[in-house]
């Protein structure tokens, strides 16, 4: 039976991450990388695609979990009748190689415990030759080369192309399991020490959010979302990556499954804006760092997306051997998206550069050259259609938070002037190309008589998205023309008392059949219009009810289901957790950070 999104846990290295269901069975592991290939693909798959599952003999549900403390680091209990025993799972920051370490720790009784670990390499295709040494176990295919071990050591065999433990613990007995991963060529990497590196690793978490800024009403959910964002960030650049899997759909049984092992450019400003607000300035930074390196070059060029370390080239690709979760294909890898045109990623960019400005991030000497450069293609580009922000595959439009955002692009360059005359650059240029885009907007987009602006220019179709016009600065909270397309995008879009991203049943504007469910972030969103509009109460309401839909360790998905009140979507999700953030952060006041 597929297990539930919000039935499974992240626990991760900040270079990769895997998924952790109620069962006890990690379903989901990439390694060295988040977008590297699948050693564990159950999820998208079954147990023959890969999956490495530590519970009592017998059992199928443990009886609760949590993180320890403020960490990543899970535990997880399990009651029988014989006695109890916790789990501990957790990936050490690494210093070489890659660890997943798994400690069983008897706490009451007698408890007969049972491994089974089935690798598989490349999403679960390929079965690797498994063989003894120096007491280990160690399975090798073509690059990859993983290593088992156990302290104490304990039995193991195969059976079925899995390698199985038996054993048993009493009260204040422990055995850890340490899976290593490194490349084939290469020599073993030297042993960790599975009790050191949980203390070691708690040490780490405990210092880390100790640097929260936030103390507000909502601290314990927006520390864990902001732990979901450390742990979707690929260390050695500074990108955040928009979850850790691939195609778990946002529709079951349909088509609507795709790769979000990327780092998106419609995150930037949202992402440092609201690490800034709860005092990672270092982290803010890398994003920053990671964002000039990825999109230097020939602005023509830019793309919507990148790699961990800024990579280019994502080809889409099918895995056909893989069923998908719930019988949901095509399970994807790479993202066609890439190639897509999307003018708001432009005004993403001069937005989160401008915002690292104001806070004081060190500027970059070349960043102004380019955003310059950037400028001047959207100067003679804007005018175009595109793909617009939610990355449709029909035809291109002119999607009025794609025009929006080109007007921010224009607007943080004249402010930029105003702030620093120093700066080179041509201040009326940038203010006339501001007022042109301004007004092209309000009448091409904009409908008089419902009193919204749409989705695009001429059209009918409502889109979560204009609630971020106020946010932006385009026309301030209390325009009549905002507050009353806070009001239509509320009345359109909700669903169950969420929204949705867009108006249903649009497959002439996504190109895609099926629906989706309702888009969390976009809800998230709506509570901040809701707030900017005057109408708190309202706002603190759809948040906390927003708030409460995370799982039982605090996790969000892309999409939620009202009707079957499940999460859907790729998971953990950052925009969410981002939005979260966000929304918990205002609806706190100025007296909440700091």
């Amino acid at each position: 039976m597929t297990r539930r999104i919000d039935d499974y846990a992240l626990i991760g290295d900040l270079q990769t991450a895997a998924l952790v269901g109620r069962d006890g069975s990690v379903d989901w592991l990439c390694l060295p990388r988040f977008d590297s290939a699948a050693c564990f693909a159950a999820l998208l798959g079954d147990e023959d695609n890969g999956h490495w599952r530590i519970a009592p003999q017998g059992a199928t549900t443990c009886t609760s979990r949590r993180y320890a403390e403020d960490s990543l680091v899970l535990e997880t209990l399990w009651e029988t009748r014989t006695g109890t025993v916790r789990v501990t799972d957790f990936m050490p920051q690494r210093d070489r190689a890659p660890d997943v370490i798994r400690i069983v720790e008897g706490v009451s009784g007698r408890v007969e415990m049972r491994s089974v670990l089935r690798l598989r390499f490349d999403y679960g295709s390929i079965v690797p030759w498994m063989r003894r040494s120096e007491g280990h176990r160690v399975a090798v295919a073509g690059p990859d080369a993983v290593w088992l071990r156990s302290e104490p050591p304990v039995k193991t065999w195969g059976q079925q192309f899995a390698t199985c433990s038996a054993f048993t613990v009493t009260a204040g007995e422990h055995v850890a399991f340490v899976l290593t991963w490194h490349p084939s060529h290469e020599r073993r990497p030297s042993l960790v020490d599975p009790f050191e590196a949980l203390e070691q690793s708690l040490a780490d978490w405990r210092e880390w959010t100790a640097r929260c800024a936030y103390r507000g009403p909502y601290r314990s959910a927006v520390i864990r979302s902001l732990i979901t964002l450390k742990a979707l960030t690929y260390a050695p650049t500074g990108g955040i990556v928009a979850a850790p899997t691939t195609s778990l759909p946002e529709e079951l049984g349909g088509v609507r499954n795709w790769d979000y092992r990327a780092c998106w450019l419609r995150d930037s400003s949202l992402t440092l804006g609201a690490l800034l607000a709860a005092g990672y300035a270092d982290e803010a930074a890398a994003w920053r760092d990671w964002l000039l390196r990825s999109v230097a070059g020939d602005p023509a060029d830019l793309q919507i997306m990148y790699g961990p370390a800024g990579e280019r080239r994502l080809p889409e690709t099918a895995l056909p051997w893989l069923r998908g979760y719930a019988d949901s294909r095509p399970v994807r890898t790479g993202n066609a998206a890439v190639e897509q045109f999307q003018l708001d990623v432009y005004g993403e960019v001069m937005d989160t550069l401008h915002l690292a400005r104001e806070a004081g991030i060190p500027a970059e000497r070349h960043a102004w050259n380019l955003q310059l450069s950037l400028l001047g293609f959207l100067e003679s580009h804007w005018r175009e259609p595109d793909e617009g922000l939610w990355e449709v595959r029909g035809p291109r439009r002119h999607f009025t938070h794609s025009k929006v955002m080109a007007w921010v692009a224009a607007d943080r360059a004249v402010r930029a002037l105003e702030e620093d005359p120093s700066l080179p650059g041509e201040p009326g240029r940038w203010r006339a190309l501001r007022d042109e885009i301004h007004a092209d907007v309000c009448a091409r987009a904009y409908d008089p008589g419902r009193n919204t602006f749409t989705q695009s220019y001429g059209s009918r179709e409502l889109d979560a998205a204009t609630l971020l016009i106020p946010r932006v600065g385009f026309l301030p909270p209390d325009d009549p023309r905002v507050v009353g397309t806070v009001d239509a995008v509320r009345d359109g879009l909700t669903h169950r008392g969420l929204l949705r991203r867009y108006t249903p049943d649009a497959g002439a504007v996504d190109g895609l059949p099926g629906r989706e469910a309702t888009f969390l972030v976009c809800s998230f969103w709506l509570a901040d219009a809701l707030r900017m509009t005057g109408r708190a109460d309202e706002a603190r309401e759809l948040f906390e009810r927003l708030a409460g839909l995370a799982n039982d360790v605090g996790l969000l998905a892309e999409e939620y289901d009202p009707v079957s009140g499940r999460q859907l979507g790729n998971f953990p999700q950052a925009f969410s957790h981002i939005g979260l953030v966000g929304t918990a952060l205002a609806l706190g006041g100025d007296d909440a950070a700091g």
